[in-house]
């Protein structure tokens, strides 16, 4: 029996091209990553168009692989999801790895496609049961003056679905590419004011009902990566944002510590909720 998954699980979310070589099952198998982790192959921005064949067939032979190695190993086995690159290939055929996979991630997710991808969901919904990660990073949300109205649509039409809403992802290089702009290590996605007002919104459209996480941080090595992740995580924080996407394996244990829960937070939390008989 597969484990319960909420929103909070999905953690450090680390991306692999589905067409990456074929190392990736001994890494998981030996437990090469730091834990926890989850995993995504991706089908969308990280695969050429003339390779999105191949980039398929690699992906079927590595899910294969895992569920053979997971039937009789005993190691970390993330949360695995696969990143599609439109509605269409939500309808392949994916059911002979179920026992290992979790779920989608929905790229470039708003107005003009969110009626294809739920479309897809309710029918896969009636055969199969997995989560999806919609991603908001289509540029049709830069202008303001139709942004937030937008927004509300979209969360009306994903809310029809909701429960199998594992959570909310957001593009910051995306939107920062269609801006023209690009954060220095030492500078964090909240100082990029055109793309920090984006997240804004979209933290206040889903961040009450969904867990909304955390845009990707593109430096993983080089001076001051870490302290540039940990501000930027801090900020993430602040504004609602839980969880984080990363692209090397070197980032996963500064996302899992800045995730950690701190004492005096623990302790702040069962005070609220009265578990504290003693705070008075």
């Amino acid at each position: 029996m597969r484990s319960k998954l909420t929103g909070y699980d999905v953690g450090a979310l680390l991306y692999c091209p589905a067409n990456a070589h074929g190392s990736i099952v001994g890494a998981i198998v030996e437990q090469r990553f730091p834990t926890p982790y989850s995993l995504a192959f991706c089908l969308e921005d990280t695969v050429r168009e003339d390779a999105v064949a191949d980039a398929e067939r690699m992906r079927r032979g590595t899910l294969s692989r895992i569920a053979s190695a997971a039937e009789g190993g005993s190691f970390f086995l993330p949360p695995i999801f696969v990143r599609v690159r439109s509605p269409e290939q939500l309808a392949e055929e994916y059911a002979p790895f179920s026992s290992i996979l979790r779920g989608f991630i929905l790229p470039k997710f708003f107005l003009e496609n969110c009626g294809a991808y739920l479309a897809a969901i309710r029918s896969i919904g009636r055969t199969e049961e997995y989560f999806y990660m919609p991603v908001f990073e289509s540029a049709a949300m830069i202008p303001p003056q139709t942004r937030r109205e937008a927004l509300t649509e979209v969360r009306a039409q994903l809310d029809t679905v909701s429960g199998s809403i594992l959570n909310i992802r957001v593009g910051g290089n995306d939107l920062s590419h269609a801006f023209g702009l690009r954060r220095p290590a030492n500078r964090t996605i909240y100082d990029l004011r055109p793309v920090a007002d984006i997240l804004i919104d979209i933290v206040a459209a889903f961040g009450t009902q969904y867990v909304v996480s955390g845009p990707v941080w593109e430096y993983y090595s080089g001076e001051g990566w870490e302290e540039g992740l940990r501000r930027e995580m801090e900020l993430d924080l602040l504004n609602g944002f839980t969880g984080k996407t990363v692209i090397h394996p070197n980032q996963i244990p500064v996302v899992n510590e800045m995730l950690r829960v701190s004492q005096q937070d623990y302790a702040d939390a069962r005070a609220i909720l009265n578990w504290d008989t003693g705070s008075g």
